[in-house]
């Protein structure tokens, strides 16, 4: 078996415009997360939870060996409906599911920790559209994709290339799972996410990643990472059910992810939509478990607000933070890793409405303690757009909050005591050694910002945020360095994508 790093690569990752700050695979964090719930509270939820496994039970369409192995279990099977037994779902979850995994990289340098003090951030996925201040609002095209690709891996602080960063809606429906698979193993090194719909397109994803990682066996080491969405309410349909049996089979991780809007797809109360959100993530992850004990799988959740007026999802309330912070509680408590969403937003450009709710949302994720955070970057329109301009502002959050967890430093060099004696009362520190030893590292960078003086803004054109992350997402993709690929890699990949195409009826993009 090769190394996990490539044989041939031409280079570490790529160069940011401007200074250069630290990047680190994960964030490590050091400040806890923060509990909304008291034991009390989780103690109801779980009770909640059994009851509506055993009560209402969850519904597993068109997918016979998932009610078979259910029915061996022991569990109450009628037609596609299981009921399961209080305490059943979890005591099968905690007996064999990994508290934590590495999910492996093509570039070892990158690969990331997922589980106890980690969290991995992971770009926009899944919109149709893109949009940029140069075009506007469009239909994603496969260029796209692939420079959102590229985007991604200059952004220090994002540490996935994560899965449908944009629909390329240019591309066959049947075969464009390959196309983008093909370009995150081409165009970054990083890890990446498996194609989520339906057992054949997971399955090609892992016929992908065994090329990718030269080995006949991908159990033993994690290199994708699987999303299954539940149907709310309590429904898991044969697609999801189908991506997530494949990835169990090969010990590749599934986020058990309910994905509701509260007041539609589950109550309309924070404490109804938790008991639900849960029950459907541990039937889920229950089911992961008994087609292979001891795959990786993490409790997911994506739960919204709607508005009571008009329907239309709504992100950034008080709810959707206590929904998060909640469900971080009863992830630690099922003693599973923890999948979320971030900077999630309505607003149909880069303005005040997306950042408030995008920060809110990345805020909340990250004191949930979340371990996986999808949607880091770049969602606009309630998930139709991914914005160039957005993921660079939004970049520069992942930055702050990685900042931010990592704590207070408390070292010696930090606590400058040396530096305050030498400089004395009534001084000033600008030009102290101290200083000029520590002003690359000391504080945090930003690069969309603007801190100069109103005469030197508007004599640089008086741009606002927007127009400066048009800029600098270009400078971005200006500095962007291929990673490289070996190519005898690179044509069996190529080799591969254009034989399933053909045997699927479609012609090869390349």
């Amino acid at each position: 078996m090769a190394d996990i790093a490539l044989r041939k690569r031409k280079g570490r990752g790529a160069k940011r415009p401007g200074l250069e700050q630290a990047r680190a695979p994960y964030v490590t964090r050091n400040i806890g997360p923060l509990p909304v719930l008291s034991l009390e509270g989780l103690e109801l939820i779980e009770a909640n939870a059994d009851r509506i496994l055993q009560d209402t039970g969850m519904e597993f369409q068109d997918d016979p060996e998932i009610l078979e192995l259910f029915g061996a279990a022991g569990c109450d099977v009628r037609g596609t409906r299981v009921r399961f037994a209080p305490g059943f779902c979890r005591k099968t979850i905690q007996a064999t599911t990994p508290p934590d995994y590495r999910q492996h990289a093509r570039n070892a340098a990158n690969t990331v920790h997922v589980g106890g003090r980690s969290t991995v951030l992971c770009p926009s996925w899944g919109p149709p559209f893109v949009r940029d201040l140069d075009r506007g609002r469009r239909y994603a095209t496969y260029e796209d994709f692939v420079t959102l690709v590229k985007l991604h891996q200059t952004i220090p602080w994002l540490h996935h290339s994560g899965g449908v960063v944009c629909e390329p809606v240019d591309l066959p429906a049947s075969t464009r799972h390959l196309d983008m698979l093909y370009a995150h193993f081409r165009w970054s090194d990083r890890p990446v996410m498996g194609a989520f719909i339906g057992a054949e397109r997971a399955g090609h994803a892992i016929d992908m990643a065994k090329i990718v990682f030269e080995m006949s066996d991908l159990a033993e080491q994690p290199v994708l990472y699987g999303v299954s969405n539940t149907n709310a309410p309590l429904v898991l349909d044969a697609k999801m059910s189908g991506a997530l049996k494949t990835y169990a089979r090969a010990g590749q991780p599934v986020a058990v992810t309910p994905w509701v809007l509260t007041g539609a797809m589950s109550p309309c109360t924070v404490a109804g939509t938790l008991a639900q959100v849960l029950a459907e993530a541990m039937a889920g992850l229950a089911l992961a478990q008994l087609i292979r004990p001891g795959a990786p799988g993490l409790m997911g959740t994506f739960a919204s607000t709607m508005s009571m007026q008009s329907g239309a999802p709504t992100f950034g309330t008080p709810e959707a933070g206590q929904m998060v912070l909640a469900a971080g509680q009863l992830a630690r408590r099922l003693g599973v890793p923890f999948h979320t969403v971030g900077t999630l937003s309505a607003s149909k450009v880069p303005d005040a409405q997306s950042q408030q709710e995008a920060t809110w949302g990345l805020m909340m994720a990250m004191f949930a303690g979340a371990h996986m955070i999808n949607h880091a970057t770049g969602w606009l329109e309630g998930g139709l757009v991914t914005g160039f301009e957005k993921t660079m502002i939004d970049a520069d959050l992942c930055g702050k909050l990685q900042r931010f967890f990592e704590g207070i430093d408390l070292s010696e060099n930090a606590q400058a005591m040396d530096a305050i004696a030498q400089t004395g009362p009534g001084q000033h520190f600008l030009g102290s050694a101290h200083t000029q030893a520590n002003f690359l590292t000391a504080l945090f960078r930003p690069e969309t910002p603007d801190n100069t003086s109103y005469e030197q803004w508007e004599a640089a054109g008086g741009m606002d945020t927007a127009q400066r992350a048009n800029a600098l997402w270009k400078a971005h993709l200006d500095a962007y360095e291929d990673p490289g690929l070996d190519p005898a890699i690179d044509e069996a990949l190529r080799d591969y994508v254009a034989r399933t195409k053909a045997a699927i009826g479609e012609e090869a993009y390349f």
